[in-house]
């Protein structure tokens, strides 16, 4: 059975176990040893959560429990999104981040972004890797909750 099926079964079952109604589950190879899921529900904000607290935890448990069954050797990640709610999040950064990365090209000055996770900071960086972006580096910043990346001109 093909790792994509077997993280859709787990999944599945992890759900049903939860009580948690489903209309359709996807799972995607993306690069090398991820795999992008996605949940279609009714229930889109119950699987959610404030914050996205509850998909971080179905994301965690699904891993463990894929690791646990699969004995593959070596470990993968699982990206798991509810209606495309992670996607959009990651848009809302990216858009923000390109926001800020005009500011500082016409103001010349180095700009803050909120507080965010390890995931949307490395988003962050790697977007403004891109070229486009050769005129601006960025760096992160503070310490555990409160770590943040800063945008600023590059040195010509």
């Amino acid at each position: 059975m093909k790792t994509e099926e077997n993280i859709k079964e787990i999944l599945e079952g992890l759900l049903i176990k939860l009580g948690v109604e489903f209309s359709k589950i996807t799972v995607e190879k993306k690069e090398d040893k991820t795999f992008s899921v996605n949940i279609e529900s009714e229930e889109a904000s119950l699987l959610i959560g404030h914050h996205g607290e509850t998909i971080k935890s179905i994301q965690h448990i699904l891993k463990v429990l894929c690791w646990s069954d699969m004995k593959l050797g070596e470990e993968f990640n699982v990206i798991v999104d509810v209606g495309n709610y992670r996607k959009k999040q990651e848009e809302s950064v990216l858009n923000l981040a390109e926001r800020k990365v005009e500011f500082v090209r016409k103001t010349i000055r180095a700009q803050s972004l909120p507080p965010m996770s390890p995931y949307f900071r490395r988003l962050v960086h790697m977007k403004l890797m891109e070229p486009g972006y050769e005129d601006v580096e960025t760096y992160s910043s503070g310490e555990g909750e409160m770590r943040h990346i800063i945008i600023k001109p590059k040195k010509q």
